[in-house]
Parts: structure tokens; sequence; C-alpha cells
């Protein structure tokens, strides 16, 4: 899963997402570039709500990543 930021999202609230799934056994990446901040979440992200995490603030976009067999 990547969780894409909205432009200058504030470093407060990349925190508090981290936290968020680092609290959920999540291991996490962070690639930041010069506009936009993306989370990759590693992990089984079958029981994270994309919803929910698009509704968090500070966050644009949530894009799953499909497994194949």
């Amino acid at each position: 899963m990547l969780i894409i930021m909205k432009t200058h999202a504030q470093e407060t609230v990349l925190d508090s997402i981290k936290e968020y799934l680092i609290s959920r056994d999540f291991d996490i990446h962070q690639s930041t570039g010069a506009n936009r901040t993306i989370i990759g979440v590693i992990g089984d992200t079958s029981t994270l709500n994309d919803q929910e995490i698009e509704a968090m603030p500070g966050v644009s976009q949530v894009v799953r990543i499909r497994k194949d067999d």
C-alpha cells in the first residue's frame, strides 16, 4: 500500500500517520520528494481501511498494490 501525502504536508501530520501504522505492527518506508511524500506500508495491509486512511489530515490518496499469486 502507498499513502500519497498532500503537497507540503506538515511533519507533524506525517509523524501521526507513521505512528498509526507502526502501532499496528506495519513497517514503513518514507520517500520524500520536492513536493510530496509517499509512505510505503509493508505488511499484510488487508486489515487497513483505505477510506479511513484517506480521511486522515494531509493524505491525498491511498493506492493498494495488487498481490499477484
